[in-house]
């Protein structure tokens, strides 16, 4: 694994889930860690397991407010080298009851959040060492699931917006790459869980089952994977490596 003593990674999202164990994998290799995200008591709990994770408050959908917690994260620990776009929310329904505020809001949230993200964090990135832009994507942005086509336009922008940008970073040493994990085993999932439940009259267990099978392996990815794969994007192992979009799905796609 990595060794990442003198690298600054920003972590949105950082409050719960993926996120949170992005943040803790990173800092225990050494990297110092802003944590960002829209509430602040989760972030600081966060930053209470490791001294080396600064806990931010700020909404990925403000482009000011991100640039504002940029700027605070560098005052604190220096110019950023790696910079993990996860913040995301999905919000599922019909085609035919997909209106224009619940679509928009899926793109502010899954996909301008990343650009808003990657641009503020880019401006002020340390050109000094190799540098990594990630952002967590999903089988969403790979292939098409019902009822959630918001979810699924606004994932699949942001594979394009990965793809685009690592032909125009390829000779900067800046690697641009997405991870896209199946159904993880997060507050996300359960939420989604629960909405299963309450809309179909289906017992939990059948609903967890009707996701969880999605997965050929027959199982949820756990947070943690996607971190030892954001770990690994990180090491100079994977220098060569951009413009991808990694598939954590069990075989799903």
């Amino acid at each position: 694994m990595p060794e990442l003593m003198g690298h600054h990674a920003i972590v949105t999202g950082a409050g719960s889930g993926a996120g949170e164990a992005i943040a803790l994998a990173l800092a225990s290799k050494g990297a110092r860690v802003t944590a960002i995200g829209r509430r602040l008591a989760p972030l600081e709990d966060l930053a209470a397991q490791d001294d080396r994770i600064l806990a931010v408050s700020a909404d990925v959908t403000d482009a000011d407010a991100m640039a504002a917690a940029i700027a605070q994260a560098v005052e604190k620990n220096g110019d950023p080298t790696i910079v993990i776009a996860n913040a995301g929310s999905a919000e599922s329904a019909p085609f035919h009851r997909t209106d224009a505020a619940l679509f928009r809001a899926a793109l502010d949230v899954n996909l301008t959040g990343v650009f808003n993200t990657f641009q503020a964090a880019f401006l002020k990135m340390n050109r000094t060492q190799p540098g990594r832009l990630i952002a967590i994507a999903s089988t969403a942005g790979l292939k098409g699931y019902p009822y959630v086509g918001a979810y699924c336009a606004a994932k699949h922008g942001v594979v394009g917006l990965v793809r685009s940008l690592a032909q125009e970073l390829a000779k900067s040493g800046v690697t641009v790459n997405a991870i896209c994990p199946g159904f993880t085993e997060t507050p996300m999932l359960h939420r989604s869980i629960d909405n299963i439940v309450e809309k179909t009259g289906r017992s939990r267990e059948e609903a967890e089952a009707s996701l969880r099978d999605v997965n050929p392996q027959g199982r949820f990815i756990q947070p943690e994977e996607i971190a030892e794969t954001v770990l690994w994007l990180c090491s100079d192992a994977a220098v060569s490596v951009t413009g991808q979009a990694i598939s954590l799905s069990g075989g799903e796609i």
